[in-house]
This record gives C-alpha cells, structure tokens and sequence, in this order.
C-alpha cells in the first residue's frame, strides 16, 4: 500500500533514575531530511536511530526529539575524605599554636567543619549509558510503528482519493474520445468549404498545394495521440498505486505527463464541447497533482 510523508507519534518511558519523551513528525519533502535530537552524551543512540529511521522512510521531512529527565539532578552528598583529613589536620595545628598563645578556642563542631569549602560535595552522577541506549532504542522501534501506522491509515484514504480522481479522468477522457470522433465530421466540412472558398477566390491557387495545406491543418487538429497517452497513463497511475511502496516520485512525473496531454488537447479542440471536456481534465489532474505531493 503506498504511505503518506505526513505523519506523528509520541511516546514516554522510563529506566531509573531517567525519564524521557519522545516525538517523531513528519512533512512533505522531495527526499529524506532527517533530523535527530538526542543528548549526545548517549554514545551511539543518534546514529542507531537515524539507521532505524532510514530502512523503514524513504521520504519527507522528519524531525525526532528526545527529552530527558534524571530524578535525582540535585544529586547525593558525600564527604571528601582527603579534604576532611587534611581539615582536621589543620584544625590540630591551630589549636597546637593557640593553646602556646595562651589563646582559647571554642570546641569545633562538625557543621562547622562540613561548611569548610571542598569537605561536603556532590556526587558524581556517571551512568553507564549501554542500558540506556538499548532502552531508548528498543521504545524508537515501537515509536517508528505508530509512526508508520498512522502514515499508512492516511495512504489508504489517499489510496481512495486517488482512484476516484483516476476515475473521472478515465470518464472524461473517454467523453473526449467520444466528441472528437464527433467532432471530424463537422470539422471535416469546414475544411471542404474552406478549400473551396481559397479555389474559388484565387484563379492561381494551385489545388494540390492547398489540399495539402487543409490536410495538414487536420493533422494537426487530430487528438487521437492525446486521448490515448491520456488512458495509457491512467492505467500507469492505477498499477503505481496498486504497487504501493514508496511510489510518490513516479506519481509525480506521471502527473506532469497528464497536464501536458490535457494541455495539448485543449490547443487542439477548436470544438467547445471538447474544451470544456480538456478544461474538466486539467482540473482534475490538477487537484490529483496535489495529493500526489502527499505520497511517499
């Protein structure tokens, strides 16, 4: 089935003491842009999900970010036991020197040791990002699921749309069959009395030349080439999309091959019935180009 370049998901997980978001979107786009948010400081994660991403979307604009959290950022309290060691220490040499000074001091106390700058600090929050990464990896598989889920629910009503628009072109395509034929004998008459309006005119037109002249323009009227590429096409169109997959690129050309035909048979038509019927075309294929632009 073919799929959409429009899309979303979201999703939240967690591995203590982390916690994150995620949101995978997409628009239309003439390749694949991929753009990936994560912290970089999870080694590996930005290049595993852009390969992940890569084998299952071949087009579109999409944009993937993460946002964490870490429940304990404050972080635990813990004593350096070099900087306490090397307090107290100093905390005996002063007291040594004022006790010789005849100075008192008043007794130490542990808050006022623990406020010496470097004896409390904050531990380290180093995490071994492996588990974290398969995690986070693990849930972008599911993630990219949904994701492509809801691009394929709206490529089936693509998918839908399309062929109804397939339909009235087939129709009026078959209409302009039918008005042309209708329409070569009255054009043929025309072209008798023209040619008989130049002979009767002019004693040194040369007949021959200008039969020739009334048989080219005829050729030229001829929109039997048009209608016929315009029903080949039609069935192209119906194999692309019955094909699925990422077909979006061939809908696309084929589409600029329907509006030059539909074009070229309303230069030709010379017959207002058959224009309006060329005019009906070109607006079908039209608002046909523009779902196209929707497919992957």
């Amino acid at each position: 089935m073919i799929r959409s370049m429009t899309g979303f998901a979201s999703a939240s997980g967690s591995l203590p003491p982390h916690a994150w978001d995620w949101e995978l979107r997409s628009v239309n786009g003439k390749g694949l842009d991929l753009r990936v948010r994560v912290p970089d400081w999870i080694t590996g994660l930005e290049v595993g999900l852009r390969k992940l991403i890569g084998s299952e979307v071949r087009r579109g604009n999409l944009t993937l970010s993460l946002r964490m959290t870490r429940d304990d950022e404050a972080g635990a309290l813990q004593i350096n036991e070099a900087q306490l060691a090397s307090v107290l220490k100093a905390m005996v040499s002063v007291e040594a020197h004022a006790a010789k000074a005849g100075v008192a001091l008043a007794p130490s106390r542990a808050a006022d040791i623990v406020a010496v700058r470097g004896v409390l600090e904050q531990a380290g929050n180093e995490d071994d990002a492996a588990p974290l990464a398969a995690a986070l990896m693990s849930e972008a598989t599911a993630l990219l699921a949904d994701f492509n889920a809801m691009r394929d629910a709206e490529g089936a009503a693509l998918r839908k749309l399309l062929t109804a628009q397939l339909d009235e072109i087939a129709a009026l395509t078959e209409q302009a069959s039918t008005l042309a034929e209708a329409r070569a004998d009255a054009l043929s008459e025309t072209l008798g009395r023209n040619l008989a309006k130049v002979m009767d005119s002019s004693d040194a037109a040369d007949p021959d030349r200008v039969a020739q002249e009334l048989a080219l323009l005829a050729v030229k009227s001829d929109v039997t080439e048009e209608i016929d590429r315009l029903a080949a096409h039609v069935e192209a169109a119906r194999d692309l999309i019955a094909e699925g997959g990422p077909v979006g690129r061939k809908l696309d050309f084929l589409m600029q091959e329907f509006n030059r035909e539909a074009n070229t048979l309303c230069a030709k038509a010379q017959n207002t019935e058959l224009t309006r019927c060329g005019l009906a075309l070109k607006t079908v294929i039209d608002q046909m180009r523009e779902q196209v632009q929707n497919v992957e």
